[in-house]
């Protein structure tokens, strides 16, 4: 069975190519589920109700958030009405929403699970001590999808190492860049630090280049819009068996429109 995990969907045209491109990969690769990460959905800093249900109706099955989770103001009152979707469950207590979910499919279930990094990040529980609490929680007999929101790659690999034969597959998302280690750990755990960007590529991680070059060589605050232009669709195809929960494979995935 495989499921596809996208990473970073950022702004209009992120949420463009995953309505055109999902269906189309889901048949040709027989896909049977889809979780996508869509913190930066909503003009590129956070997501609204609307758009997870536009998210939801275009294709995927599950959304994870992470550190823009709250960069649209009105959706703290609009979380716990979203269905299948989480934001980090390292988040405070009194934190609207949820950290994980069951997804019921049409013929198995699994369980989606987000956490936020600490390092170079904004302050959060501790995700090895959140990951604990959560799968404590989870059913053993279901399988287990962590979208990891982190920043420095070596907490991504330690947690992947921390959490392997615990969890079906762990996924990095964040930088906006897809890294090349998908391997399967020596447990049975599906591992990527990256699962990279669904967004305009002609860009600095989705940014539109101008005030991001300006801000670099002066260092004045600017306000970076999303880019237009071609974008590109990554993640990566994680295949498992359900029975034992452990995955056999994970192949990332890349789909680009053409730079015209």
């Amino acid at each position: 069975m495989k499921i596809l995990m996208i990473g970073d969907v950022v702004g209009s045209p992120g949420r463009r190519i995953f309505k055109r491109e999902i269906p189309r990969i889901r048949r040709e690769m027989d896909i049977a589920a889809v979780v996508v990460n869509a913190e930066n959905c909503a003009a590129g800093s956070g997501i609204t109700a609307a758009l997870a249900k536009e998210l939801l109706e275009s294709g995927a099955d599950a959304i994870t958030l992470g550190d823009h989770t709250w960069g649209q103001k009105e959706f703290a009152g609009q979380i716990d009405s979203v269905d299948r979707l989480v934001r980090p469950a390292n988040y405070d207590t009194g934190c609207p929403g949820r950290g994980w979910r069951i997804v019921t499919m049409p013929t198995f279930s699994f369980a989606v699970v987000n956490l936020l990094g600490r390092v170079f990040m904004n302050p959060a529980d501790c995700p090895f001590r959140a990951a604990d609490r959560v799968l404590s929680e989870i059913p053993k007999n279901i399988p287990v999808f962590v979208d990891f929101h982190a920043e420095a790659t070596s907490e991504k690999i330690t947690l992947g190492y921390y959490l392997d034969g615990r969890v079906t597959a762990i996924v990095g998302t964040h930088t906006h860049v897809q890294t090349s280690d998908a391997q399967v750990l020596p447990k049975g755990t599906a591992y990527l630090t990256d699962l990279g960007m669904t967004g305009p590529y002609v860009s600095s991680i989705g940014r539109d280049l101008k005030p991001v070059t300006k801000r670099f060589i002066t260092g004045m605050p600017s306000r970076f819009d999303v880019a237009d232009g071609p974008s590109v669709l990554e993640g990566a195809v994680i295949t498992f068996d359900p029975a034992t929960k452990t995955a056999s494979a994970i192949e990332t995935l890349r789909v680009r429109e053409p730079y015209q």
